[in-house]
């Protein structure tokens, strides 16, 4: 049985050669323009949970991580889909805390798999104008993951079309966990007032204080659940559910699910339904 060492760099995996020759890069969507959404409806900050890898790839008959390989393709889509659209944050849930529960081998090829496309794609999302975050947790993440996601928040971070978030050892219980002991450690030493405490002094001590809310959340293959994503960030936000799993998804899915949450009316808990916007709102279009 394969370990996976906590916070050590493990040997490339096995599976790795086998399942980038099944991925097959997807074509750039062309003929197709974003809906008519007015910039003020379009979402700033949309959150993607991008699940059904797994079952892409056995419907196939192909090995679980060759949906991870593929899904790759959909996400820089997705991410240029977002700038054609204006959206100005994506946040990618990449792998949760809970993923080390999985099998040796798909942590092992997971955790190299991030690495990689941090690396191979950097030069690309700095040409495009994105600028790269790391949300997670430091302990038992790869050395070298780590490493390049350094390398990529250096090398972007004066870039301002999109900032694009990747959670990687992320789960959103952890991270309210962790923010409360780093503040209860400033409590201790006589730093702040407990009785100071309010909801800005939590998200401040988020792993990215300057982080919006999520406006959108987005979750592909069909699932209904937040997993453990963004749990203090997501208080408002709207939710929208595709069917489609994540290896097969294109900008024009995010459209889709952009276009849903522009129908609606935000309240924030108020009475007053926002009217602003209904019925103004289409299609992608073909040209």
């Amino acid at each position: 049985m394969i370990r996976v060492s906590d916070g050590e760099d493990g040997p490339t995996s096995r599976v790795w050669p086998v399942t980038r020759r099944f991925a097959t890069p997807q074509p750039h969507v062309s003929g197709v323009k974003p809906p008519p959404i007015p910039a003020d409806l379009v979402p700033e900050h949309v959150a993607i949970v991008m699940d059904g890898n797994g079952r892409w790839a056995k419907e196939r008959g192909l090995p679980r991580n060759a949906g991870h390989a593929q899904g790759e393709f959909a996400l820089f889509d997705v991410m240029e889909g977002a700038i054609e659209l204006g959206i100005k944050a994506v946040t990618v849930y990449a792998f949760s805390t809970e993923n080390w529960s999985r099998s040796p081998d798909e942590v092992r090829y997971l955790m190299g798999f991030n690495r990689d496309v941090v690396r191979r794609r950097r030069d690309e999302m700095n040409a495009l104008g994105v600028r790269v975050r790391w949300a997670g947790r430091a302990p038992r993440l790869w050395k070298s993951v780590l490493k390049e996601l350094r390398v990529a928040e250096e090398m972007t971070k004066d870039n301002d079309v999109l900032t694009l978030t990747m959670c990687i050892n992320y789960g959103g219980r952890p991270e309210l966990v962790d923010a409360t002991k780093a503040i209860a450690r400033l409590a201790a030493a006589g730093k702040i007032n407990p009785e100071k405490i309010d909801e800005k002094t939590i998200a401040q001590h988020l792993y990215v204080p300057e982080f919006p809310d999520a406006d959108l959340i987005w979750r592909t293959s069909g699932e209904q659940r937040l997993s453990n994503f963004l749990t203090w960030q997501s208080a408002y936000s709207e939710f929208v559910f595709t069917d489609v799993l994540w290896p097969d998804v294109d900008r024009r899915h995010l459209w889709a699910a952009c276009d849903q949450y522009a129908r609606r009316d935000r309240r924030y808990g108020g009475a007053q339904p926002n009217e602003v916007g209904a019925n103004v709102v289409g299609e992608a279009v073909a040209e």
